[in-house]
């Protein structure tokens, strides 16, 4: 499976870092359109998605004055508001937050999807890097991942883990653990991470795999223990997690993304304007510690730079797909 940047994509992004280049001369400046502004998340209210969204809305209202509000298009694993966002006004008024867990994992992972995601949705900026995480329940008594080994070995009836998303890095990851560990583990899905959470900390799951953002609070407050996370280096929020790299199987090392999108038509200056405002606001120093704080390593980009990101997480996550014997939908 191979993925590139389409040719309209690529000239899309360049206008719109042009764009950006200009936007220092007023004359050419572009502004947000007046009105309500919407903020599309694909998942439901009070995920880690959504908090996120929510914070970064709140500050753009501030800054810009514009009526931003959060829309939530919970469902198909984030391609609902991926398919709103493509048949939405090409003006302004719509954006999307998500993580690449919605755009890339589902563009590899589906056979059919009803957008095209380099064709019919442009990138505006990338908000951040996330890992991935392996977390097991406070009730099978291990804090680390050699004591989870030696749990297992023990009790091979439950070598199992709870996904917050199938066909996702949070699958992926736990399925690449267990064959790195010669303990095959078997994923099981769950609709999201609340489910996953309460499972986890009264006990009904052993294990389970999702994103930093969404298991990181409640690890700090013992309903659950991260044992290990994805990305090359610890996070900034939590030094104190091991990386999978250093415990010894650095080809696990990954991260995925989360990013803001705009429709395909959106014009250049419209898109270098929410290039703009949104990383002022994501670089904000009280913003980007509440990110951070979230398991969001905060890291912006132009258009261009993101659009070439998503096309290499395109190709690795084929690679990570393939290792774990995923088969397309």
């Amino acid at each position: 499976m191979t993925f590139r940047i389409s040719r309209r994509q690529t000239l899309a992004a360049a206008g719109a870092a042009a764009a950006v280049a200009a936007i220092g001369r007023p004359a050419l400046a572009q502004s947000l359109p007046s009105g309500t502004i919407r903020m599309l998340v694909g998942y439901p209210a009070g995920g880690g998605t959504d908090v996120m969204g929510r914070l970064i809305a709140e500050k753009l209202k501030e800054r810009t004055g514009a009526n931003v509000i959060v829309e939530n298009r919970a469902g198909a694993s984030g391609t609902l508001a991926c398919d709103t966002l493509k048949n939405a006004p090409a003006d302004g008024t719509v954006i999307m937050y998500a993580p690449s867990a919605a755009t890339v994992a589902q563009t590899v992972t589906k056979k059919v999807l009803p957008y095209d995601l380099e064709k019919d949705l442009a990138t505006i900026t990338l908000a951040g890097t996330v890992s991935t995480v392996f977390v097991v329940s406070p009730t099978i008594g291990v804090k680390n991942l050699p004591e989870y080994i030696a749990w297992l070995k023990k009790n091979p009836k439950k070598a199992s883990f709870g996904s917050t998303a199938m066909g996702s890095s949070t699958h992926f990851f736990g399925v690449e653990i267990g064959q790195a560990i010669g303990v095959p583990l078997e994923p099981v899905a769950y609709k999201g991470a609340a489910p996953l959470i309460a499972d986890l900390s009264a006990g009904h799951a052993p294990a389970g795999c999702g994103g930093l953002t969404d298991f990181l609070t409640h690890h700090r407050g013992e309903k659950l223990r991260i044992i290990a996370i994805s990305a090359p280096k610890r996070a900034t929020a939590a030094p104190d997690l091991p990386t999978i790299s250093e415990l010894g199987y650095p080809k696990l090392a990954s991260e995925g993304f989360y990013g803001f999108y705009g429709p395909a038509k959106m014009a250049p200056a419209m898109i270098a304007a929410w290039n703009k405002e949104l990383r002022a606001v994501l670089e904000a120093p009280e913003m980007k510690q509440r990110l951070i704080g979230l398991g969001l390593e905060v890291q912006t980009s132009t258009p261009a730079e993101f659009a070439q990101r998503q096309s290499r997480d395109l190709v690795t996550f084929a690679a990570s797909m393939k290792a774990a014997g995923f088969q397309p939908e």
